[in-house]
């Protein structure tokens, strides 16, 4: 088992410099939803107040807390690691998480976007259209795209209007790999093929028609469980 707290949540990675709003429990979870921490590594907790520039006191609170949500497991003696979930595991968080981004699409498109909404969504459509006219990517398009999608599926999610769904959901994302900020396959064109089911749930949505928008958005959630599945093969895990 490995011990690589120190390097966790590098500054380069812009978590610390980035995020500075984020709390300590925040940044230590989306380090690992974010793929920066492997599964069975452990947590140290003195060399993650030194990476986060806290006391202790924070790190520790943040890492019982995220026990406490699954992320991590705890053994006397041996302090938290980071809980190691099995393939099937996550191939049934993203068919969890196709089945309920299904109704919070339904649900968009019944109850409308706001403008807010209907801007944050914009520009993610714009920006992610612009990424993908070079196309090739470069260093840093990954964060950029991980922004871009989250923002998308965010947006509508906070469109649902329904708290108990983005609660589930939420779960859903607690598994490492199917959080939408985790993006495993970065090809440009599965991107491609992603960021086209963008439109056309939007389209949907903006049509006011739900049950077309429900069926996309499963569609495009299975699609990218497959490309996960297809990459983890490819690289023999």
């Amino acid at each position: 088992m490995t011990d690589q707290s120190e390097q966790l949540i590098p500054t380069s990675s812009g978590l610390r410099a980035g995020n500075r709003a984020l709390s300590v429990m925040d940044q230590i979870r989306e380090a690992i939803l974010g793929g920066a921490v492997a599964a069975g590594e452990r947590l140290n907790e003195v060399r993650l107040s030194r990476t986060l520039a806290v006391s202790r006191t924070p790190v520790r609170a943040a890492l019982q807390a995220l026990a406490g949500e699954g992320l991590l497991d705890y053994a006397p003696n041996r302090g938290f690691t980071v809980r190691e979930f099995p393939l099937d595991a996550i191939v049934d968080a993203y068919e969890i998480r196709a089945s309920l981004e299904g109704v919070a699409a339904r649900f968009a498109a019944e109850r409308g976007l706001s403008a807010d909404e209907h801007a944050v969504i914009g520009r993610s459509l714009v920006a992610g259209d612009r990424l993908l006219e070079r196309g090739s990517f470069g260093p840093g398009d990954l964060t950029t795209y991980r922004d871009i999608n989250g923002d998308f599926h965010d947006t509508l999610l906070a469109a649902a209007r329904n708290r108990m769904l983005a609660e589930m959901i939420r779960i859903c994302h607690h598994v490492p790999m199917s959080s939408n900020r985790n993006i495993v396959a970065f090809e440009h064109r599965d991107v491609r093929r992603r960021h086209d089911d963008h439109h056309r749930i939007y389209e949907a949505i903006t049509a006011r028609e739900p049950w077309r928008a429900e069926m996309l958005m499963r569609e495009h959630v299975s699609g990218v469980k497959a490309s996960l599945i297809k990459s983890l093969a490819e690289r023999g895990g």
